[in-house]
């Protein structure tokens, strides 16, 4: 699993910006489960402070302070000094036995939850408005050469911001367009660290996922993160389980799966088809987020809850969408676009780019030599992954043999030979 990152632009701050609550009456979270948060983190660490509790909690002064004062008053806490104008305390002997229990029935103690209720209004307020023009496409995917006619193919599927079917033969490209396609976005959205629901914690925010940014809004509540709008990419390795509620027996907490984690942003199924389990399965598992735009998520003792499910789902495949499945599941996939092969033109830009990039020294008409080698070498049509692989190899090649790398005639048949496995007769060598 991964997820794109980029550093190159500066984001539009988000839409939504809840502001942090100051106090315990305002939370759209239960007070006990402020209170349950308090106590293990207390737990967990031994002593701490108003403001390190602010902290580790991601609640505001006011309402930590509130929190301080009913657990001491029920002698909870014992205060054990001063920090400034700040009190640092511990729990009691009574304190530490509740906490205790509240520790056996859930390990969480990291950033307060926001309710599934305010998540739900979040989703949907910073769905994706981006607006698709031919330049801005081409701008975002400008690491790849493509025709201005897969562009406008391409564009009105992004505006859709639903499902994306990218197919054809292998080597073409398509997963480099999905993975790049989030570039599209120029703004950025919050994510909460958790959310609640019938007093379970369910984790959100994953920064091996999720990109942050920075900020100067203060005042924001900081239980959400300032993020780009997430782009995650599966392959193979997906698994139904992948898009279910994870339940840790261990912290007895909750992750929120995959598709979950992607709202606002794209869900990219790499080599789809290709996974353990079936198309039809994954599709069946798709086939109400696909159409209603939610989705419903099971905890371990059946109760259920819906989340939106606003995300730009782009299936990258080397099948025709008709062999994967049948026609009902395919008009949930509103778009589907073919990414074929390329012809001599793109061949050669993909081909000079890729010398240019890599500083290689290289021989008149060579980009139409490597043509005609993969021509001769058996392949029935140019794929655009046929310049850097056989560069590559090319590369490879001349550091085996301890010697500069230069691109010619017969160092491209030399590599191309390895590439595809095969030896030219004498007729079919490059002239």
């Amino acid at each position: 699993m991964e997820a794109n990152r980029t550093n190159k632009n500066v984001l539009a701050r988000p839409a939504f910006s809840p502001r942090a609550p100051e106090d315990l009456q305002n939370m759209d979270i239960p007070e006990t489960l402020v209170e349950n948060l308090m106590l293990r983190r207390l737990y967990t660490i031994g002593s701490s402070s108003i403001n390190s509790l602010c902290f580790s909690l991601k609640l505001s002064f006011p309402v930590i302070q509130a929190m301080f004062e009913r657990l001491r008053k029920r002698q909870l806490i014992v205060v054990t000094g001063m920090e400034g104008n700040d009190y640092t305390f511990t729990l009691s002997e009574a304190g530490r036995q509740l906490a205790s229990t509240r520790f056996d029935m859930c390990h969480y103690s990291g950033p307060a939850p926001v309710s599934v209720r305010s998540y739900r209004a979040a989703v949907k307020s910073q769905v994706s408005k981006v607006k698709i023009k031919r330049q801005l496409l081409k701008e975002a995917l400008s690491d790849l050469v493509l025709t201005d006619g897969f562009l406008d193919e391409l564009g009105p599927a992004v505006v859709s911001q639903t499902s994306l079917f990218l197919y054809g033969p292998t080597g073409n490209g398509k997963t480099s367009v999905a993975e790049n396609l989030y570039r599209v976005y120029q703004d950025s959205i919050l994510i909460p660290y958790a959310v609640e629901f019938d007093g379970q914690i369910i984790v959100v925010y994953d920064p091996a996922v999720h990109q942050s940014v920075k900020t100067g809004d203060n005042g924001l509540d900081p239980r959400w993160v300032v993020c780009r709008r997430p782009s995650i990419t599966v392959g193979g390795e997906l698994e139904l389980n992948m898009l279910e509620l994870q339940l840790d027996e261990n912290s007895k907490t909750y992750t929120a799966p995959l598709q979950m984690k992607a709202n606002n942003g794209m869900f990219i199924v790499d080599d789809f088809g290709r996974q353990l389990v079936s198309p039809t399965h994954l599709l069946n598992r798709w086939i109400v987020p696909l159409d209603r735009r939610v989705d419903y998520l099971t905890l371990r003792y059946g109760a259920k809850f819906q989340v939106p499910f606003e995300v730009l789902v782009v299936f990258a495949t080397n099948i025709d969408p008709k062999e994967l499945s049948e026609e009902a599941f395919l008009r949930r996939i509103k778009n589907k676009v073919y990414v074929g092969a390329v012809d001599s033109h793109i061949f050669d830009e993909i081909f000079s780019r890729l010398v240019a990039e890599k500083n290689l020294p290289c021989r008149p008409n060579s980009a139409e030599a490597l043509r005609k080698l993969c021509i001769d070498f058996g392949a029935k049509e140019l794929r655009a992954c046929y310049p850097a692989d056989i560069v590559d190899a090319l590369i490879s090649i001349s550091r085996y043999d301890e010697r500069p790398v230069e691109v010619s005639k017969a160092n491209l048949e030399r590599a191309t030979a390895l590439y595809f496995g095969k030896t030219l007769t004498a007729q079919q060598k490059p002239s």
